[in-house]
């Protein structure tokens, strides 16, 4: 990652503020001394915390001082670039708790707390830019507080350091590394044995199966969804935990999408109707244990499981007749591209190629992230237009050429 562009971001936007270096401190809890290292490239600035506490200050979205694909153009990899993958590819592979032990970690709880859950909201707000240079830090300082502490401090680490595994898998298969996402999510489990959190580690079985699903292995990822179901299952829903009732609800879903892969479509009705339940009792969309489940969540999985399906017709009628849009419209952005990806795939699958580039479009504007960075949606545009009869419209053509496609 090279710091000297943030650096120097950040001395940009503090002048447009017109803030002076002790002011700015001031306003970040620093020294000025550490401020004038940050803004000459001197110290290192991937904290999520500290980022989202800068952006604060400056006035300004993070990815102002983060995503240099705002300064330069879309790359064929959208907003991020091979060598910081691979960087995020080494500090998982070091992301054993034993490689740390012994070395005190240099992040407080809190602080490591507050920088987890800016990654979460990074990942939900589809800024993968973002999430991949800071992610290698927050594995070293997680994996460090995971091996030093014990007791209920040490139960608090490895949770942590397990939810940064588990954003870390989510992100890699959305990169098409579906081997690394699995084993993100395989370690996120043993961390969160460790936190001795049932819920944690049942959501953590569903980012594995997720891996596995995309690798190709449906009947694992079915079976190890349904293994954390049943072992969650409220015996009266009414009565149920919220976020036990998330998570339970998370995992029919998860389970529902492995099963239209495998083509069984009473086993995806009856899946649906568990979820359907769970998400009534829950009464609105929710997301315990970042796992964004609800009524409208469901909807959402229900049209991609029409699409697994190759039930067309179904995704796009369940789109315009089943989904609350002001209730899509407030669910986070990654979610929101994500059934627009789901959608155009399903107008492809009915021939109306037309409407799939405008849902790709759409997707693009809610989510570029989500859209620019994944090799699915590079297949869906080039699909796009290898059937548009004559030229594309002009959003798709545009869309495409900063896709990198070849339009």
């Amino acid at each position: 990652m090279d710091e000297l562009p943030i650096g120097r971001r950040v001395a940009y936007w503090r002048g447009q503020r017109k803030m002076s270096q002790q002011v700015f401190a001031d306003r970040i809890g620093r020294s000025k001394s550490w401020v004038d290292k940050v803004e000459r490239g001197d110290r290192r600035l991937d904290k999520f915390s500290m980022l989202y506490q800068i952006a604060v200050v400056l006035q300004i979205d993070v990815a102002m001082l983060l995503d240099r694909d705002l300064e330069r153009g879309s790359t064929a990899l959208g907003s991020y670039e091979q060598r910081e993958l691979d960087d995020l590819r080494q500090a998982l592979e070091r992301s054993a708790p034993a490689a740390a032990i012994g070395r005190a970690p240099a992040t407080p709880l809190h602080e490591l707390a507050q920088s987890v859950n800016h990654a979460w909201l990074t990942y939900q707000y589809a800024r993968y830019g973002v999430l991949v240079r800071g992610l290698p830090g927050l594995l070293r300082d997680s994996r460090a507080a995971d091996a030093y502490h014990r007791g209920d401090a040490g139960r608090q680490a490895a949770s942590l350091h397990g939810q940064v595994l588990q954003i870390a898998s989510s992100a890699l298969r959305k990169f098409g590394e579906s081997e690394l996402a699995r084993l993100a999510a395989d370690r996120a489990i043993g961390s969160a044995l460790r936190a001795e959190d049932e819920l944690l580690a049942a959501i953590a079985t569903s980012r594995m199966a997720n891996a596995l699903l995309a690798m190709g292995r449906a009947r694992p990822a079915f079976e190890a969804n349904m293994v954390m179901a049943q072992r969650l299952a409220p015996a009266d829903p009414g009565a149920a935990d919220p976020a036990r009732l998330s998570v339970y609800g998370s995992l029919l879903l998860q389970a529902a999408m492995a099963a239209a892969r495998l083509g069984d479509n009473e086993g995806v009705r009856e899946l649906f109707r568990l979820a359907d339940e769970a998400a009534r009792v829950l009464g609105g969309d929710r997301n315990e244990y970042w796992t964004s489940f609800g009524p409208t969540n469901v909807e959402l999985h229900r049209a991609a499981a029409a699409v697994e399906l190759g039930e067309g017709r179904q995704a796009v009628a369940i789109h315009e007749n089943q989904i609350d849009h002001r209730a899509l419209a407030a669910l986070l952005p990654e979610r929101r591209a994500h059934h627009l990806l789901d959608l155009a795939r399903g107008y492809l699958l009915v021939g109306e190629t037309g409407h799939a580039g405008e849902a790709l479009v759409e997707a693009d504007r809610v989510a570029p992230w989500e859209i620019r960075g994944r090799p699915i949606a590079h297949e869906l545009m080039a699909d796009i237009l290898r059937r548009t009869k004559g030229a594309a419209p002009a959003l798709v053509t545009d869309l495409a050429t900063q896709m990198g496609a070849r339009v």
